[in-house]
């Protein structure tokens, strides 16, 4: 059986330790298992204290320790796969899926209406179980966690169709930012589609944030007497929904990824 070879540095602090030492080379132990593609580092996190992970024959009691291409690393008593390169998709997610991996509810995943052909995949971030549209994937889980920061300052758009009496100017207000039960909220932009046609008490929203905070879209319009019944994310930062179908995945190859993300991948 092949080893991930990763080995604590001579000049990191034991495992106990809550902090390694400055100036030791290699990596948090939790952003080695997300660059493997295994898991989020926040994941990696709670399996490090579920006991799950070992380091060169000792099991771990905190993410605190650094680890270099020399030790052996094992997850579930199992070898962590060799780095890939990072990989981004885009995914058009239906309504009705919910994004996780698995869901005590027993309701159906994302990650199991994927094609079985994608590697084991992360999502940036999430759209809740009655939102759809354009979803990011990736097997490298520092990549996600990246792009997931509000410091990336990247724009996320929505079309969203709500029910009621729209108040253009307390839309327009939300460019402030708003408090909702004690919540704040930064700065929305919301705005009446001119194109888009309202059927009834319906009417269709042009709405971009950057927060992008659990379901902030449907909190914020609640708290201005609109309903929402449909929320559609049309792009994350520069990738774009576009004509992909409900349903399928497109991968974002290696140059337009480059291009897009520029230091983003850069460490």
């Amino acid at each position: 059986m092949v080893r991930a070879m990763v080995k604590i540095s001579d000049n990191a602090r034991g495992p106990n330790d809550a902090d390694g030492a400055k100036g030791a080379k290699g990596e948090r132990i939790a952003k080695v298992m997300a660059r493997a593609g295994l898991c989020s580092r926040r994941e990696a996190e709670r399996w490090i204290a579920a006991g799950r992970v070992s380091v060169d024959g000792k099991v771990l009691e905190t993410p605190a320790v650094t680890v270099t291409d020399a030790s052996i690393v094992l997850v579930d008593g199992r070898p962590l796969p060799g780095k890939q390169a990072a990989r981004l998709w885009r995914y058009h997610k239906p309504s009705g899926l919910v994004t996780t991996h698995r869901d005590p509810e027993g309701r159906a995943t994302v990650f199991e209406r994927l094609p079985r052909e994608l590697p084991r995949v992360l999502s940036v971030g999430r759209l809740d179980l009655n939102s759809e549209g354009l979803l990011l994937l990736t097997n490298d889980g520092g990549l996600a966690r990246r792009l997931e920061l509000p410091a990336t300052g990247w724009t996320r758009r929505y079309r969203v169709r709500v029910h009621g009496q729209v108040d253009e100017a307390r839309l327009a207000g939300l460019a402030r930012g708003i408090t909702v039960s004690g919540v704040r909220y930064g700065p929305i932009k919301a705005a009446p589609e001119a194109t888009a046609k309202s059927g009834g008490a319906n009417a269709w929203l042009s709405v971009a944030l950057t927060e992008g905070r659990n379901r902030e879209i449907r909190r914020v319009m609640e708290h201005l007497g609109l309903a929402v019944n449909r929320l559609i994310r049309t792009a994350y930062g520069p990738f774009q929904l576009g004509n992909l179908p409900r349903g399928q995945v497109a991968e974002i190859k290696g140059k337009a990824m480059k291009e897009q993300l520029g230091k983003v991948l850069i460490d």
